[in-house]
């Protein structure tokens, strides 16, 4: 798969740009700041329907202007398609396919898929819990489109659980008692959540058994000798079951789950098992989450333990095996996706530079024969020689080809 034509309306610095594209390496080279990572972010959006680098789409909207359009032209095979997303921040986003009636944004998503590389990439293993989850969930995505779905019916009802919750706190803060019907109706969100919950959990944990080899692999090609590398998944469900944590003592079998977190489905607890553990974490959690008015247990709450041998990596890895680690991520996220189906266009978003040689040249050397590899950089002299191909000037909002 890969994209042919990329246009942008009021997207970021550019009033109006077109790009052609061809398959293989293509490089947007300029100085920072000047619309490089614009370019690629909106292939991006295009794949996941968010930016790598920020978290709403205000700032995507050039200053001055209402809305963003972003189109482009994808071939995959023999088969073409135009995919197009209007932004409006405040309001409902568009979208069309083929310049078709309007869909639902959610339904161009599988169109386009890519792997990003990019700086931000370190916080997947320095940052939060929650980085990693959307790690985790873009790619569960990219897998299954219609997981967007669930994502969004997993969001909705903890919205409304936690609304309920919070009245709940505030009225037992002021004395009031909690109604047999308030229960009641907390009992059917607890059902709705934990639907949607052991669905997104039960593929969370398909895509790490499926993850684990892929990127043990990817790190010994970075960092030679410097594995292995395990993805260890902590439920929230568990441990307010009074699970014991998962640690060191706990065994960790093929695939990277210890003994006592929950095994992928297929490997062990299907969905409805799933289902049970969550409804009985809710309940045996129902005391506290009302005295804090906030959901407690589910997938929004679960984390990805990244370690790096027996140690978590973040917090222990140097810099160096950080970027390796995270690295390792997206190498092993383009292995899955390319396994199962259209090769995912590869964007490298000035990673070159934050790259000793080493680590630099055997990146070049892994990705060159993507289908299609974006690069932006700052100078010509940080894009390896081995992804010679295609580039293109950036500078002062104008993008030329060289």
């Amino acid at each position: 798969m890969h994209v042919t034509h990329l246009s942008l309306a009021d997207f970021r610095s550019y009033a109006r740009v077109e790009v052609p594209l061809d398959p293989g390496v293509t490089s947007f080279v300029g100085p920072n700041g000047q619309g490089k990572t614009n370019l690629v972010e909106a292939v991006g959006y295009l794949a996941t329907l968010a930016s790598h680098r920020v978290s709403s789409d205000a700032p995507l909207v050039r200053v001055g202007a209402q809305r963003a359009v972003i189109r482009a032209a994808v071939t995959q095979g023999e088969r073409s398609q135009l995919v197009e997303l209007e932004l409006n921040p405040g309001k409902a986003n568009r979208a069309r396919i083929n310049r078709s009636s309007q869909v639902r944004p959610r339904d161009v998503l599988g169109i386009v898929r890519t792997v990003l590389f990019a700086p931000e990439d370190l916080a997947l293993v320095k940052g939060d819990p929650g980085d990693r989850r959307r790690f985790l969930d873009e790619l569960v995505t990219a897998r299954s489109p219609r997981m967007a779905g669930v994502r969004s019916d997993y969001d909705r009802v903890l919205k409304q659980r936690n609304t309920l919750l919070k009245s709940a706190a505030m009225a037992r803060r002021h004395g009031a008692s909690k109604t047999g019907a308030d229960l009641s109706t907390l009992d059917v969100w607890d059902q709705h959540l934990a639907r949607t919950g052991a669905e997104l959990l039960a593929r969370r944990l398909e895509l790490i058994s499926a993850l684990q080899p892929l990127a043990d692999k990817a790190y010994e090609s970075l960092a030679p000798g410097g594995g292995p590398i395990v993805l260890e998944y902590r439920s929230s469900a568990d441990a307010a079951a009074g699970a014991a944590a998962p640690g060191e003592a706990a065994g960790e079998p093929a695939g990277g789950l210890p003994s006592d977190a929950l095994p992928a489905s297929g490997l062990g607890p299907g969905r409805e098992e799933l289902y049970a553990r969550l409804m009985a974490a809710l309940g045996g959690s129902r005391k506290q989450e009302i005295e804090r008015g906030v959901t407690l247990v589910g997938p929004h709450r679960d984390e990805l333990v990244l370690k790096l041998g027996r140690l978590p990596a973040k917090g222990y890895a140097s810099h160096g095996e950080s970027w390796s680690y995270a690295l390792a991520l997206r190498l092993a996220s383009y292995e899955l996706l390319r396994s199962e189906g259209a090769e995912p266009v590869l964007v490298l978003d000035d990673v070159f530079a934050e790259l000793d040689a080493r680590r630099r040249e055997r990146l070049a050397e892994l990705v060159a024969p993507g289908e299609q590899v974006l690069v932006t950089a700052a100078v010509d002299d940080d894009v390896p020689g081995v992804l010679a191909g295609a580039r293109y000037s950036v500078s002062g909002g104008e993008v030329a080809r060289v």
